[in-house]
């Protein structure tokens, strides 16, 4: 999972998604928050829609910048930051920053797993994961 969170180096999340993070969560650069919180409002519903990149460093190449950002607490999403937070995910979080060829064949192995996984009778690929498919 670690692996697959790398591929938040590439583009944007709404602020929805990050709000409670930037306004609430300790687990994060202070300077950063302020910078999220100039196009993200406290109070929803306001902003909701307004972008940020999820990689502030290198948002339109696939990268290893993603964990570099996690390493100094620069991580747009809550789920992300959790990665690199005092707990099993850090030394990984480190290599990944540290070496772009390691993060590169993980996340392809790790893409390749997760591709295998067979989709169960009863469900759908949803083209938004918020909503059902409509039929």
């Amino acid at each position: 999972m670690t692996a697959l969170s790398g591929s938040h180096t590439v583009g944007f999340s709404q602020c929805t998604n990050f709000r409670a993070h930037i306004y609430n969560d300790a687990n994060i650069d202070p300077s950063f928050a302020a910078l999220r919180r100039r196009a993200c409002p406290a109070a929803a519903p306001n902003g909701d829609t307004n972008l940020a990149p999820l990689d502030v460093q290198t948002q339109n190449l696939f990268d290893n910048a993603y964990y570099g950002n996690l390493l100094v607490r620069r991580g747009l999403l809550h789920s992300d930051q959790v990665l690199f937070n005092g707990g099993s995910q850090d030394a990984l979080v480190r290599q990944y920053a540290a070496n772009p060829a390691l993060f590169a064949a993980d996340f392809a192995k790790a893409m390749v797993k997760m591709g295998n996984i067979g989709q169960p009778s009863d469900g759908e690929v949803r083209c938004d994961c918020r909503f059902i498919n409509d039929s």
